[in-house]
This record gives structure tokens, sequence and C-alpha cells, in this order.
């Protein structure tokens, strides 16, 4: 028999044992860095089809993006050129509002709320079906500790959502704006405001956060996904209410009846000036008649003046940028706690 090794054998180099423990038995870095890329595989894995699909659709929007780039927009210039050329009025609508603008505004709406598809990932697969069938728990039991599982199952996720969203936003943004005079939608709309810009990201990591923080409070999968999808539509739906105040608009005034923003603007507010007070809710065509008639009007009720406030196009990224803000941190307030809730939960049940 090979005689066994004396208890005070020296180390490996630098104080190592051969079996990647330092001498008071705590594990290395190494042995930390095997685990963590064993865990993130094992996510890989369980997930793949979810990979798979998401990786598919990220492929066929680009593509379908690229062909109404390249192809069919180039026929329907060249048919509104000739249009415009003819002197007809109205070439836009005919020709690139049934045609290229129809389709560019079905997949910015695809791209602008797919975060309610990543809620109900998070919220029923990601984490809701672990917990529910203790696939989690027999995890943690393997030597995963809690912590390092959840770290997992957000970082994989959105390491391969903010890749994917990333080049449909760029693709999109490069296709909207190449043609913009076949578009009906402006940089407003719900097609074109969030497929164009880090907002469009900030949901869908927001979207995972809520999910994995909601299937973590339920700890059933299709109540999770529920809740998830309910409370992400929910936050982007205040978060557009809100959207106009995020930056300060500009506000035009005149002493001759209707206000016209600039062209592209975001108008937000138009109303009368009464005794110099901005009145909102009395129409500027509230006086009609001859001149004379329509100034004795409105004189009779005190209007000094018109105004109209609105966002200009310039101020498109400023809003962004604020509204990507606050879902991020929306976002990070939800992934605390997720950690908080887990420790919680995993500290109480060791205990009992």
């Amino acid at each position: 028999m090979t005689p066994a090794a004396p208890a005070d054998a020296p180390a490996g180099p630098a104080g190592r044992r051969d079996d990647d423990t330092t001498e008071d038995g705590t594990g290395t870095g190494r042995a930390d860095g095997r685990t963590a890329w064993g865990t993130a595989r094992t996510v890989l894995r369980l997930h793949r089809t979810a990979l798979l699909v998401w990786t598919a659709a990220v492929l066929f929007l680009n593509g379908w993006l690229v062909r109404l780039d390249k192809t069919a927009t180039q026929g329907e210039f060249a048919e509104w050129e000739a249009c415009e050329r003819a002197g007809q009025d109205l070439c836009d609508m005919p020709v690139g509002w049934v045609g290229h603008s129809e389709w560019l505004a079905c997949i910015g709406l695809l791209i602008s709320f797919c975060f309610l598809a990543v809620a109900a990932f998070a919220g029923g697969t990601l984490i809701g079906r672990e917990l529910e069938n203790g696939t989690a728990r027999l995890a943690w039991a393997q030597g995963i500790t809690p912590a390092r599982w959840l770290t997992a199952k957000l970082a994989v996720p959105a390491l391969a959502l903010t890749a994917g969203t990333t080049a449909l936003l760029l693709v999109y943004r490069r296709v909207w704006g190449a043609h913009q005079n076949l578009t009906y939608s402006g940089w407003t709309g719900d097609d074109a405001y969030l497929s164009r810009g880090p907002a469009g990201l900030a949901y869908v990591l927001c979207a995972l956060a809520v999910g994995v923080l909601t299937a973590l409070l339920l700890r059933r999968a299709l109540p999770a996904l529920a809740v998830s999808v309910a409370a992400t539509g929910l936050l982007a739906f205040v978060v557009a209410r809100c959207r106009g105040s995020f930056w300060p608009t500009v506000t035009r005034t005149s002493a001759e009846a209707g206000v016209d923003p600039p062209a592209n603007a975001w108008e937000l507010e138009n109303g009368v000036l009464v005794h110099g007070r901005r009145t909102p809710d009395l129409s500027p065509w509230t006086c009609d008649g001859t001149a004379a008639e329509a100034r004795r009007c409105l004189d009779d009720l005190g209007i000094t003046g018109f105004y109209t406030t609105y966002h200009p196009e310039s101020h498109y990224w400023p809003l962004q940028l604020v509204e990507t803000g606050v879902v991020l941190s929306v976002a990070a307030l939800a992934t605390a706690a997720a950690f908080l809730l887990l420790r919680h939960r995993t500290a109480t049940a060791s205990t009992a």
C-alpha cells in the first residue's frame, strides 16, 4: 500500500493544496471561477430553447429591416419621386404609407414592446418554474449558493438580451432614418420612440429584473408570469404618461389666432392666454365670424393671445436619456430587492 502523506506535508505553490483549497479550507479563486462558469453554462443549457428563439427573432427582424431598406424601399422611393415630379398631391400616402411605412411600423412595435415577452419569460420560465418544481433548491443543495445561482440567472439572459436588443435598435434606427419621407409616424410614435434609443434596452433589462423579483415573491410560474407582464406594462404606461415632463418644454406665444409648432414637434398643449394666464381648456377657435366680431368676442373673454407648448425634435435624446435613467433605476431597485428577498428566504429556511 502507498504510505499516506504526513499531516504536515508542505502545500503546493503559494500555499495551495492539490485540491484547490487553501490551508484554512476555503476555496480558491480558480475553483470559484470554474464554479461560476459551470453555473452560467447550466443556465445556458436549461434555457437553450429560449436563447435559440431569441437569436432567431433578432436575425429575422434585422433581415426584414435590411430587405425593406435595400429592395422594397428602392421601388417605393422611385414611385414617390415620380409622383412628386408629376405634381400630384399627397404622394406619400398611397406610396410610402401603405408599403414601407406600414411594415416598418410593425417591426418598430415588436421591438418597442418585446420587453413584455421578456417579463413573461423571466417570471414564468427563468425563475418561477424552478422555484415551483424545486429545481432551485436542488441546485443549492449541490453546492451552488443562492446568490451565485441568482447572479447567473440574471447575468446570462441580460448579456443575451443586451446584445440582441442593441443590434435591433441600431438597425432599426438606420432604416427608419434613411427614408423618413416614406414614413407616417413621427419620432414620438409608439413604433419609433423606444425602438431607436437606449430606453428600449432599458425596458428590456427592467422587465428581466421585475420578472425575477415577481417570481421570487410568488414562487409559482403562471401567477408570476401574469403579474410580471402586468407590472412591466403598467410601468411603461406610467412612464409614457410622464415622458413629456422629463425635459423642459418650449412655449411659443402669439397675438394672432393659431400658433403652430415647428415641423416634427411633439405638441403637448395649446390654448389661449386670458389676461396673460394660460388657459388650455379654451379653444383658440372659440370666437368666429368676421374679423370685427372675432375681435370683440376675444376682448369680451379677456383673451390677449395664444400659445402652444411642445418638444422640438432636438429634444429626442435628452428625453431618451432621462427616461433610460428612470427605467434603469427601477431595474436596479428590483434587482437589489430580489437579492435581499432571496437571502431572507434562504436564511429563514436554513434556520427552520
